[in-house]
């Protein structure tokens, strides 16, 4: 059923994270409805819209690492492409100021 993809630890763990989020978010807003705020995005967001954009944050910065890992080898002339655990852990990084600032 997965094979179309290229199953990584990372990339599992990266997926498990959403998922686990969103329940989460789920359970939250059932339990606390949000109200509109605004943060350092020029908007007025809730909850979920800050998970929302969070995950999209997350995403690029995700493809981006993998679109820049191998051209890094090069310009930092690394023996090896960088850890993709770097990228999940700049994309969670982000994930929470969104969350918690934006």
């Amino acid at each position: 059923m997965f094979e179309w993809m290229a199953w990584t630890t990372p990339v599992a763990v990266f997926f498990l994270c959403i998922a686990l989020m969103l329940f989460g978010m789920t359970v939250w807003e059932i339990r606390s409805p949000t109200s509109l705020r605004r943060g350092f995005l020029p908007m007025e967001t809730t909850r979920g819209d800050r998970l929302f954009i969070g995950l999209l944050a997350a995403a690029y910065v995700n493809l981006a690492f993998v679109g820049l890992s191998g051209k890094l080898v090069v310009w930092l002339a690394l023996e090896a492409e960088p850890s993709i655990w770097i990228s999940f852990v700049l994309s969670m990084i982000l994930l929470v100021v969104i969350m918690r600032r934006g």
